[in-house]
């Protein structure tokens, strides 16, 4: 700001510059930057100047108002905005600011933008102000808004055929819909100019058309005699008018009427579950008018990829699966079904089916730890890693599949198995010892499986310092071994992961490759992720014995079969591929080919297979004796319908409310849960019944029968506390784990429950859910336990009913002789949260009433009354341990000091409820009348007294005890005396 100097008022001027430099010292920049969350921008290929919505305007506080309603004048910079900074790699974008007061800047492309080499650019953006003073120091950065440029196409690509031309051939007399399809495609990025709008059949005069999707059709029927073959010059238009750099040329056979073919061909087979062997072709024969045939060569190809892991397999767990196959040895599962034992699974995407197997999806982003104590496999002995895995293209970065490497401090990976450039790769690293030699440290295999899009079993045999490659059966020698030196010596925890590698940003290791882009601050962080779908990850000590049990986890449960009739058995030769999704066969006579077809079939041993339509294609090559005139056999196609199997319905049952006294639960043995458990599988049929007449109001009715009960097996029981979680201090479910492995199962447990897995019968598993026991060695404070069982098969595919137990805890009195010994029963409390008992919801009179002199009769009754309250407080005291105060109100309990009258007494007792209690009619009529008095009381019955005395008392009492109420516990029954 300039002024000019006026003698007059030179003085005031002075004082001005002094206010300003206050104001100036006073002014601080407090305030950040503001701008958008979120830009959208559009480039032309040929422009660099970007359309952004909103516009890129940066607001700041510090700014000063225009409007204020005091003037004030600044000097500082505070509140302008400098500049703002583009982040990420290689954006080909700079941002600029118009003007630093109004925060107003654009977006534009460095250099000349290409669509067809990226369509989108996405970069974050951030805004900074220019600071306190003159030197900008303070300055303030804006939060980071994120930026989508789109790059608009220009036409600048015409259309280019795939092939360099194409062939077709047609019967005569007839007029096809569809003979052949051309197809174009542009280079262009975007949907306008890459797509392409019109075809144009060139030649003039031709009886054929084509449509705008490229297919070609005769416009009237061809005459073999008259043209045996057309050819034809096709072009091509995209949408922005650009013509096809190329035409191709169409060459269109005439053949006569018969056409050579398999017939006889039903294009929908439907195949029920459970039937064995589905003849294909029964009724196929091969047309071949009349040419001479020498020799026939067909291919017969299931289409099962889209199937689970390529195929139907069981969906039994992997572990399971290799324990079926007759792997040996200890078997750890790394990506099992999430369940409460294992969990470590549960963000990761799958597949969300039961039919077919569970897939686990890696996008790139995501990876899993495998939490500690899992995997203790020691690289000094054989071991087994084997894996299901569908990859995509490859690309050049590494991607992880296993990853076990330092938990901190350091990089190193320990072993670990990725792919890179569709090489698989197996690292592993020796522990340190005393020859510091060169070692065999990495195992390349470069392999199609890798990056074809398909699913594929690896299986490494790993004895070092050999390694052994199975892919889907076959064995592969690695191409290349390097050496390296072994590890350092550290005491460094490892941490083993999938789908990515752990790896700390801060630490420096030359032993192995860096993170190319650590995180700041030294953060352990993932690197290195897999892109695909993974199943089946498994860890094993002890190198598998033999091919057999790979070949068992390979093979599929559906597939073709043929089964040779002997009279032709040497004269067509057949080969069938290990999957048995592909069967070839060669002859030269045709009538025992056909036999062969014929006899060709496909099953699928599965007992509920996946349903679904399962692709045939039969490819035939014919040679004549006159190969320029031998027959052109087209493929056939048809599809196997696989339809939807009954599903079992797997029914538990047994007794679910049982009781059981304290003593039982605290003993070694404890309580069994499940005693008379039965598993039944059944399956439910709706028929549709035959009706004579139709009417209007009668529609058709579906019958349910419920069939007779099949067998079928079991992989997982799962028993789960229903309420709080176990505590381990004092209660525990046990069962004998020889008798569980005894019957090829396994168990696991936590403080929710136990898990018994494994694949056996129904049977089988009833017997060991008989074994399982429940112990509380610590039962005064329980009155009930509540359990749920859930059984399942093929890995959650059916699941179970769900069966829920409740034992409930007797709390029992010493036994006593009783006057009536005929209605002796035992004595039930629930345990006491205080010393002293409480008495008054009885109606049993205070020791400080006036007594009165009893009757003979009352005097016995008493002395039994006595007894009985005796024997509570003896039970109280056994709970509680409360000696003092029990000893005194056993003394209140025995004077004589209480008023009874002549009528007959009745005392409730109360034990807790179990199946075995058995109420005769006058108990329940007393029930009904005295549940209507005691309802207010908490269930508790007083006894009756005609005094109204007795009654007063009595609810002065039950006031005072109103606190304690719940100290015994008392159900309807009664018993009378």
């Amino acid at each position: 700001m300039q002024f000019r100097r006026y003698k007059p008022f030179a003085s005031a001027i002075g004082l001005v510059l002094g206010l300003l430099c206050a104001v100036e010292a006073t002014k601080v920049n407090k305030h950040k930057p503001w701008i958008e969350t979120t830009y959208h921008g559009i480039v032309t290929e040929n422009d660099d100047k970007v359309l952004l919505d909103p516009p890129l305007i940066a607001l700041d506080k510090d700014a000063p108002l225009r409007y204020a309603e005091s003037f004030e004048v600044t000097f500082t910079k505070e509140g302008e905005i400098c500049g703002f900074r583009i982040h990420g790699q290689n954006v080909p974008f700079e941002a600029v600011v118009l003007d630093k007061s109004t925060g107003e800047g654009v977006i534009r492309a460095k250099d000349k933008l290409d669509c067809e080499l990226q369509k989108e650019h996405t970069f974050t953006i951030q805004a900074y102000d220019c600071g306190e003073g003159p030197d900008g120091a303070n300055m303030k950065k804006s939060h980071k808004a994120n930026v989508h440029i789109q790059v608009n196409d220009v036409n600048e690509y015409s259309p280019v055929f795939k092939e360099k031309s194409y062939k077709a051939t047609v019967i005569e007399g007839k007029k096809y819909d569809n003979i052949l399809k051309v197809e174009a495609v542009d280079a262009d990025c975007s949907f306008q100019y890459s797509q392409i709008c019109s075809y144009d059949i060139v030649t003039p005069d031709v009886p054929f058309s084509i449509d705008k999707d490229g297919n070609i059709k005769n416009t009237e029927k061809l005459n073999y005699s008259k043209e045996r073959m057309y050819k034809l010059t096709v072009t091509a238009y995209d949408c922005g008018k650009n013509r096809a750099s190329e035409d191709v040329l169409v060459k269109i056979n005439i053949k006569p009427t018969c056409k050579p073919s398999w017939q006889g061909f039903n294009k929908r087979i439907e195949y029920e579950p459970g039937t064995g062997s589905l003849a294909l072709f029964p009724s196929m024969h091969l047309e071949t008018c009349e040419e001479p045939i020498t020799s026939i060569q067909a291919t017969i190809e299931l289409e099962t990829s889209h199937i689970g892991k390529g195929c139907d397999r069981d969906t039994y767990s992997e572990k399971s699966l290799h324990k079926l196959c007759g792997a040996s040895g200890n078997t750890v599962e790394l990506l099992p079904t999430p369940s409460s034992t294992a969990n470590w699974t549960v963000g990761l995407p799958t597949d969300n089916g039961h039919d077919s197997d569970q897939v686990f999806e890696f996008n790139g982003t995501q990876a899993i730890k495998i939490p500690e104590g899992v995997v203790s496999t020691s690289l000094k002995e054989p071991f087994t890693v084997s894996v299901w895995m569908r990859h995509g293209p490859g690309g050049r970065e590494k991607e992880t599949i296993l990853c076990n490497s330092d938990k901190s401090e350091m990089n190193r990976h320990h072993y670990s198995l990725y792919v890179h450039n569709c090489r698989l790769v197996l690292l592993l690293r020796q522990d340190p010892t005393e020859a510091e030699s060169y070692k065999p440290a990495e195992f390349h295999w470069k392999l199609d499986q890798v990056c074809d899009k398909e699913w594929h079993h690896y299986v490494l045999n790993i004895e070092f310092p050999s390694v052994t490659l199975f892919v889907d059966g076959v064995t592969f020698e690695p191409f290349l071994v390097t050496e390296d030196y072994p590890l350092h010596a550290s005491k460094l925890e490892t941490q083993l992961t999938i789908g990515a590698c752990w790896q700390d940003g801060s630490g420096v290791d030359n032993e192995t490759e860096a993170v190319s882009e650590p995180p700041t601050g030294g953060s352990a962080h993932m690197a290195q992720y897999f892109r695909g779908n993974l199943a089946g990850l498994m860890i094993r000590s002890g190198k598998l014995d033999n091919k057999k049990v790979i070949d068992c986890l390979y093979t599929c449960k559906e597939g073709l079969d043929v089964q040779l009739p002997e009279e032709v058995a040497n004269t067509v030769k057949v080969q069938l591929n290990p999957n048995q999704s592909s069967l070839t066969l060669e002859g030269d006579d045709i009538e025992s080919f056909e036999k062969v077809m014929q006899h060709i079939s496909y099953l699928n041993s599965r007992q509920f297979p996946t349903p679904g339509i399962r692709h045939l294609r039969i490819s035939t090559t014919v040679k004549c004796f006159n190969e320029e005139t031998c027959i052109s056999v087209p493929d056939s196609e048809g599809y196997v319908m696989v339809l939807q199997p009954e599903e079992p319905k797997i029914s538990l049952s047994g007794i679910d409310h049982f009781a059981r006294g304290a003593a039982d639960f605290e003993s070694t043995e404890g309580v069994t849960l499940f005693p008379e458990m039965r598993i039944v599988s059944t399956i439910t049929r709706e028929v549709e019944p035959e009706t004579e007449t139709e009417g209007e109001d009668d529609p058709t009715v579906q019958e349910t029968v419920v069939s007779e009960e099949i067998m079928h097996n079991l992989d997982t029981c799962e028993v789960t506390v229903v309420g709080d979680d176990l505590d381990g201090e004092h209660e525990s479910l046990e069962v004998d784990l020889a008798q569980v492995q005894q019957h090829g199962l396994e168990m696991s447990s936590s403080n929710v429950g136990m898990i018994i897995t494994g694949v056996n019968t129904m049977a089988t598993y009833e017997q060991v859910l008989h074994l399982i026991r429940y112990r509380n060695w610590h039962t005064e404070a329980l009155f009930d336990r509540k359990f749920k069982l859930v059984c399942s098969e093929l890995n959650g595919r059916y699941i179970s009913n769900e069966f829920k137990v409740e034992v409930n805890v007797i709390h029992t009195a010493n036994p006593m002789e009783h006057a009536n010994n005929a209605m002796v029963q035992p004595q039930f409390i629930n345990p006491v949260h205080h010393a002293s008992v409480d008495l008054s919801g009885h109606n049993l009179v205070n020791a400080h009433q006036a007594s009165v002199v009893p009757s003979a009769a009352t005097v016995v009754i008493v002395v039994c009354v006595s007894f009985l309250v005796f024997m509570i407080i003896l039970g109280v005291f056994r709970i509680r341990a409360a000696h003092q105060r029990t000893m005194r109100d056993q003394e209140n309990g025995k004077e004589n000091e209480m008023d009874w009258d002549d009528s007959a007494l009745t005392i409730t007792v109360n034990p807790m409820e179990t199946y075995e209690d058995q109420h005769s009619s006058e108990e329940e009529e007393e029930e009904e009348e005295e549940s209507e008095d005691g309802e207010e009381e908490d269930d508790i019955t007083s006894a009756e007294s005609e005094s109204s005395e007795d009654e007063e008392g009595a609810e002065q009492e039950d006031q005072q005890g109103a606190s304690r109420q719940q100290q015994l516990e008392w159900d309807d029954s009664t018993l009378t005396y």
